[in-house]
């Protein structure tokens, strides 16, 4: 097999961003004109230093979109019983059409509980048993940020899904498995690949379209991508000088894939700017 002689098409997802963003912001003007403003609320619970820089992303979002928004920021030694009775009260606010608690949340508060206590209608992170129930049944819910912010990228270039084989490298409830049903929903054919799969370089090499989602450095290398194939990376990891890196060895990859997202710069501002929509569709359906 030969490399095209050109690189890969890099999908620019600040651009996109900008482009989702600026229709966002116009749908919201159109609802304050009829008294409502979305709001968003966001909890975040301790100090991890990467859940503060997401957290600050979301709050400016918002704000750049002309959102309502609330911020909770409390010590990791909060209770469990006070974080839900937090979300209760934020369940009940009318004000609040979507709430995000940005997990990892300390260990002592039992993530699942938090995510079920959250009102189905306001679960704009997607991560309710409810949205995906919604998700794999194929019903209307809130669709997990990243899977659909990789749906809208594939969207902005054209990309028809039907028949193709896409290979999802990752099977977490956040990213893996709804990708999966998404890639589904528009007739491609799925392989679910994980920490289990054995001859995993054997799988890319077949697929239209690799979705590497495993948090792992260089889980997809240029050998294991077919040419001309859409490789999205979701991955956000370090390297060894210490700079954001995907799980895409981007640099090899580029040389042989027909479509790439980069590290930073793909798929990171699109999760934000998923769930600001999904807020906004919130909002919309309230009246």
């Amino acid at each position: 097999m030969t490399s095209p002689a050109t690189s890969a098409q890099r999908i620019d997802g600040v651009l996109l961003s900008q482009q989702l963003r600026s229709d966002i912001a116009a749908r919201v003007q159109a609802l304050k004109a009829r008294g409502i403003t979305p709001g968003l609320a966001v909890i975040l619970v301790g100090d991890n230093p990467a859940s503060q820089v997401y957290v600050r992303n979301k709050v400016k979002g918002c704000h750049d979109c002309g959102f309502y928004s609330v911020f909770d920021k409390f010590d990791a030694d909060l209770s469990e019983a006070q974080l839900l009775a937090r979300i209760s009260e934020l369940n009940n606010d009318p004000a609040i059409h979507g709430i995000l608690v940005q997990l990892p949340v300390p260990k002592h508060i039992d993530a699942n509980k938090v995510i079920e206590a959250i009102s189905p209608a306001k679960d704009v992170d997607g991560f309710h048993i409810a949205s995906a129930g919604a998700l794999m049944t194929g019903m209307p819910g809130f669709l997990p940020c990243t899977p659909y912010g990789c749906m809208k990228m594939l969207e902005s270039i054209g990309y028809d899904l039907k028949g193709k084989h896409a290979v999802v490298i990752g099977r977490s409830n956040i990213v893996g498995k709804p990708m999966a049903m998404l890639l589904l929903q528009k007739n491609a054919t799925v392989t679910i690949c994980h920490s289990g799969t054995q001859n995993l370089k054997a799988l890319t090499l077949q697929a239209d379209v690799v979705v590497a989602a495993v948090g792992k450095r260089n889980v997809l290398t240029a050998d294991m991508v077919k040419p001309g194939a859409v490789v999205l990376d979701v991955g956000m990891n370090r390297n060894d000088e210490g700079k954001l890196c995907g799980d895409v060895d981007y640099a090899g990859v580029k040389e042989v894939a027909g479509f790439i997202t980069p590290v930073p710069g793909g798929v990171g501002p699109m999760t934000i700017t998923m769930l600001l929509m999904n807020t906004l569709e919130s909002a919309e359906r309230t009246r």
